[in-house]
């Protein structure tokens, strides 16, 4: 676990702003290590709303990144089309498309993978994903079971000859 800690030039409204100001920490991902009780603002737990004053010291303990690999899953797929290049999907609303930190498994990807082999140029976390829409929106995914498929389909959206809408 790497230690990272900062001294307050300034007064500043909020902890989780402050760290991501003065760190390569996101707003976000700072208030989630707030939440785990892995900062301390003067050596005491902190909070997201606590405010920092100038002088103030900030401890942050930043966990070691998890590698994460997409395992196949027996999940429900609504498959539009197939073939031996492609797969189209409908991806329901609240589906994460790939896993990440915080949605390790039960991702459209590892219901892919359990389905069928999926091109391997994004690696092991997004294989096959060439396009992604967001986990509270529904629609549909073009994914790519082949890397000559895969690179076929980036350079069409690269070049605009295909449209996402």
């Amino acid at each position: 676990m790497d230690e990272i800690k900062i001294i307050a030039c300034e007064d500043v409204a909020r902890l989780d702003k402050f760290i991501s100001d003065n760190s390569d920490i996101s707003r976000s991902y700072a208030a989630k290590l707030i939440d785990d009780g892995l900062v301390t603002l003067n050596g005491k737990n902190a909070v997201k709303k606590d405010k920092v004053k100038a002088g103030d010291e900030v401890s942050i303990s930043v966990p070691e990144p998890v590698e994460l690999e997409a395992k196949p899953q027996n999940i429900p797929i609504d498959i539009v089309y197939e073939d031996d290049d492609v797969i189209v999907v409908n991806k329901p609303q609240g589906m994460v498309v790939h896993p990440a930190a915080g949605n390790p498994d039960g991702t459209l990807v590892n219901g892919l993978l359990y389905h069928s082999k999926l091109s391997n140029i994004n690696g092991v976390v997004r294989p096959g994903i060439v396009h992604r829409i967001d986990k509270d929106t529904s629609g549909l995914l073009v994914v790519a079971k082949t890397n000559l498929a895969h690179e076929a389909l980036s350079a069409q959206l690269k070049e605009r000859k295909a449209m996402r809408k």
